[in-house]
């Protein structure tokens, strides 16, 4: 199979891999779209499966790169647009969307899904179907916005993990996240920021965790707040997914 150095980080990872594998031969049948195809290997999965793929993939260098890896599937067809804009001819028993990331913030799956779902049939199926959110607030010490990718950076946690959002792809999304979390502290100390954590709903009945290549953990810098155990604080948490991390904005106050 012909990849990318960003596609073989991809593929290493294996449970991200299988998470996937696993809710695609669940769920494949019929009319399948693959949307952000890379180098294909979803399509590879659903095609004996299925009766067409439309895999879209708009860099036209990473559609080659699927289009020789595809090659052996009559019932595959590979789209060079961009999946916010296109039109299929048929609809959908199935949409893959792996265009993820942490909260939904710096990939375009939510702009892509809102966009493409009037094309997917009334008891069709979405792969991932939906996200869960939360938060835990942090004792840390970092200037900017980072991913945690193993003990890098130490952090001390402050709260107990809160599940702030839960958003179903089926469903219309309001990509604009502005919310007053009230988030319960179980340590003295010092909160100074927050770590995201996205749970992957692959199917209604199968969640995967982060993953080396799969939404791992956010760490977001706040204001400093001086707290008790026992105390509770207000997170106020701002950004639009699909909007980049620029659009983050988290800050905390004490809660009265």
């Amino acid at each position: 199979m012909k990849i990318t150095s960003y596609q073989q980080n991809l593929l290493s990872d294996t449970e991200r891999l299988m998470a996937f594998y696993e809710a695609i031969h669940e769920k494949s049948k019929g009319i399948i779209y693959d949307l952000g195809t890379g180098s294909g290997v979803l399509s590879s999965w659903a095609a004996p499966l299925s009766l067409f793929v439309y895999a879209v993939e708009k860099d036209p260098f990473t559609a080659q790169i699927a289009q020789k890896n595809l090659s052996s599937f009559n019932n595959v067809s590979i789209m060079v647009k961009d999946a916010k804009t296109i039109s299929f001819p048929e609809k959908a028993d199935l949409i893959i969307c792996e265009m993820m990331d942490t909260a939904l913030i710096d990939e375009d799956q939510v702009p892509v899904i809102n966009a493409v779902r009037k094309y997917l049939k009334k008891d069709g199926n979405v792969i991932p179907c939906g996200v869960f959110n939360g938060l835990e607030a942090l004792d840390i010490d970092i200037a900017h916005t980072c991913y945690h990718e193993g003990e890098v950076p130490h952090h001390k946690l402050m709260s107990k993990l809160i599940i702030y959002d839960k958003i179903d792809f089926k469903k219309r999304i309001n990509p604009e996240i502005d919310y007053s979390i009230i988030v319960p502290i179980n340590n003295e100390g010092k909160v100074s920021g927050i770590k995201i954590t996205t749970f992957t709903l692959l199917t209604p009945n199968f969640i995967c965790g982060p993953t080396p290549m799969l939404n791992p953990p956010l760490l977001v810098p706040t204001n400093k707040l001086n707290v008790e155990k026992g105390d509770k604080i207000i997170l106020k948490l701002k950004y639009s997914m699909g909007g980049g991390l620029d659009t983050l904005r988290a800050s905390i106050e004490t809660f009265s």
